[in-house]
């Protein structure tokens, strides 16, 4: 994929916000076709790193939260249009991490389970992560949080998604990925932060494989294209690691979504500690990189089924 880059933001503190408010001045204006190169700090803004150990997480504030890089403006976007966003590349710095914050905080899936905080640093290569046990984690590196600022004044919290994007976790937003957002304010005001260098569907234990990273992308505008929240083009990975291939899978029924969601994760939990010898924090963990939940039947009242899938070949043995 050729490109030559416009314009090129560092994660240095004018150039960060942590809040989405359409006040904010953006940092450059580009034209439509402009490629930007964004550079990203880790969702916890430095508190974790490389040689953190678990109390440097279970300590860590989340006021503020999340150090977005923008916003950028681009010429000729109205409320309305759309933005288009083309992911081109990104670039990791060589470590992350995963973990989980002490249960009495309510975060995660299942804080009622965990009244300890846990945390893995990875050691990241050019494909995989490497965490406990030989086990390697193939990377698909996306934006968890990508979006542009609402139309509604006054700052708005980074912890939730809104219409116009922001903290989605959308594994598939990936390297020549389009994501498609609703401009409600001139110029867009787009930013974005919170990289995972993997994460499995449903981020279980609150964080993904988190990493500063860089992110490139070129925008557009669309007029003639009308959304009322974000949409995206994507090959995927639809997996794990990108392959229809053996997985292991357990299942979670429930009258509940949520309570069927858990189920699920408690059941990989349960087997992964048994069948692959982890701790069940470092299975939270990996179910949080590496494990893939999908809604499987939702018509067969009064009980619905979430199923969570580990692929093999991510253990050493396979």
């Amino acid at each position: 994929m050729s490109y030559d880059v416009d314009h090129d933001l560092s994660d240095d503190d004018e150039n960060v916000h942590h809040v989405w408010d359409n006040s904010l001045e953006p940092l450059v204006t580009v034209e439509p076709g402009d490629v930007v190169r964004f550079e990203c700090r880790d969702a916890l803004d430095g508190q974790v790193g490389p040689d953190s150990g678990v109390d440097d997480l279970a300590n860590a504030t989340f006021d503020p939260v999340h150090p977005l890089t923008g916003p950028v403006a681009v010429e000729g976007a109205e409320p309305g249009d759309v933005l288009a966003v083309e992911l081109l590349d990104f670039e990791h710095k060589g470590w992350g991490f995963t973990g989980f914050m002490p249960g009495e905080m309510g975060l995660g899936l299942l804080p009622e389970e965990f009244e300890e905080a846990g945390l893995h640093i990875w050691e990241l290569e050019e494909d995989v992560a490497h965490f406990v046990d030989g086990i390697e984690v193939p990377l698909d590196m996306f934006p968890g949080i990508i979006g542009v600022a609402p139309g509604e004044d006054g700052e708005h919290d980074t912890l939730p998604p809104y219409d116009t994007g922001g903290n989605m976790d959308v594994k598939h937003m990936t390297k020549g990925s389009t994501v498609y957002l609703p401009v409600e304010v001139e110029g867009g005001l787009f930013s974005t932060a919170d990289c995972h260098a993997a994460q499995g569907d449903g981020e279980v234990c609150v964080t993904g494989i988190e990493a500063p990273m860089y992110v490139t992308a070129r925008f557009d505008v669309l007029k003639d294209k009308s959304i009322e929240q974000p949409q995206l083009k994507t090959t995927g990975p639809f997996t794990p690691t990108g392959s229809d291939e053996p997985m292991y899978a357990t299942t979670g029924i429930a009258p509940d979504l949520m309570e069927a969601t858990k189920k699920a994760v408690r059941h990989m939990i349960d087997h992964l500690e048994a069948e692959r010898d982890l701790t069940r924090g470092e299975a939270y963990i990996l179910c949080s990189a590496a494990v893939d939940l999908k809604i499987s039947e939702v018509v067969d009242a009064p009980n619905w089924t979430v199923t969570a899938y580990v692929p093999d070949s991510i253990f050493p043995d396979e």
